[in-house]
């Protein structure tokens, strides 16, 4: 884990995790990560590692997050579903590379949090729902990318019908401890494996088609 005081430290630690998509580190540039964390913690919010947060979460890495997202390829037109949205500090930059966001976070308190950071910096094209992340937000559907923040062993059926034909999906496949960070796209055949990421420690996905809540 990288230490760092300031953006321009983090943009550098993710870069030197491999992630070279300037889009990406523009938007990590322009999202003051330390507005986005609990108040108590903003001396380590550009350190690259985990931060706890409310219910005994944490967020995720930032390297991890900037791997994650730049599995999805997007390029500024796509509608994004997010299972997850923390704090907020991933919708932002998903926001900034895409057209729009629809995200899940199971947490009232989290969601309003997440609200006001975001509105905050002027982030407008997120719409934020509060409820079980498994089901997806069908209404909205379809989409074009998905990102999973949370461990399941399988992905939930919900979040595969609800992605379009060519879609991409990102999430940790595993009990929560250990995961396969997995990036699988929709076709015709159904939902394929296309290759893994990395491997990494998140939280258990809970809901209907997850772990019990």
């Amino acid at each position: 884990m990288a230490a760092g005081t300031s953006v321009d430290d983090l943009v550098r630690a993710v870069r030197a995790a491999g992630v070279h998509d300037e889009r990406l580190l523009d938007a990590m540039r322009a999202t003051p990560r330390a507005d986005f964390v609990p108040p108590g913690s903003a001396s380590a919010a550009y350190d690259d590692g985990p931060v706890p947060i409310q219910h005994g979460q944490v967020t995720t890495q930032p390297s991890l997050s900037a791997r994650m997202i730049a599995a999805l390829g997007l390029h500024g037109a796509e509608h994004v579903l997010e299972i997850g949205t923390g704090l907020g500090f991933q919708t932002a930059l998903l926001a900034r590379l895409a057209a729009d966001v629809v995200t899940v976070e199971r947490w009232p308190d989290m969601t309003e949090a997440a609200r006001r950071s975001l509105a905050r910096h002027r982030i407008r094209n997120v719409e934020l729902v509060v409820g079980d992340g498994t089901r997806g937000v069908p209404e909205r559907a379809p989409y074009d990318a998905v990102l999973v923040s949370a461990a399941f062993p399988r992905v939930p059926p919900p979040l595969v019908e609800q992605l379009r034909l060519g879609g991409r999906l990102v999430q940790p496949i595993g009990r929560g401890g250990w995961e396969e960070v997995t990036l699988f796209e929709r076709t015709g055949a159904g939902l394929q494996r296309r290759r893994l990421l990395t491997f990494a420690s998140f939280v258990r996905l809970h809901g209907r088609y997850g772990f019990p809540s």
